[in-house]
């Protein structure tokens, strides 16, 4: 019987490690980007113009990833969608890698 709970925790830990949102970084990884980018990705903010990657830094991964058609411009367009509850959700909009819109229905998300 302990040997099936241990399994069962270690199998509850393996899932749930895969579910983690948040990357990790040295402040080498961050160096080379602008000073303020640096301080909103410390401080868990966003900003427009930031790179995907800095807001991977900043927020982690999305829970989902939409590839838009280009705009009438032909420019490549990503949605990135994190979903808090079922109710506030928050859509970022990158245009050729850059952050250009913030949808959010999460009262304060928006500065």
């Amino acid at each position: 019987m302990k040997k099936i709970c241990i399994a069962l925790v270690l199998s509850i830990l393996a899932a749930s490690a895969g579910c983690t949102k948040a990357m990790r970084y040295s402040a080498e990884e961050i160096r080379d980007f602008p000073p303020e980018i640096q301080e909103n990705i410390k401080n868990g903010e966003i900003s427009m113009g930031m790179t995907m990657p800095q807001v991977r830094y900043a927020w982690g991964g999305p829970d989902q990833v939409i590839f838009l058609t280009p705009g009438e411009d032909g420019k490549e367009r990503v949605e990135w969608l994190y979903q808090d509850t079922p109710l506030f959700k928050t859509r970022l909009v990158f245009t050729e890698g850059l952050l250009t819109g913030i949808l959010s229905s999460k009262p304060g998300s928006i500065k």
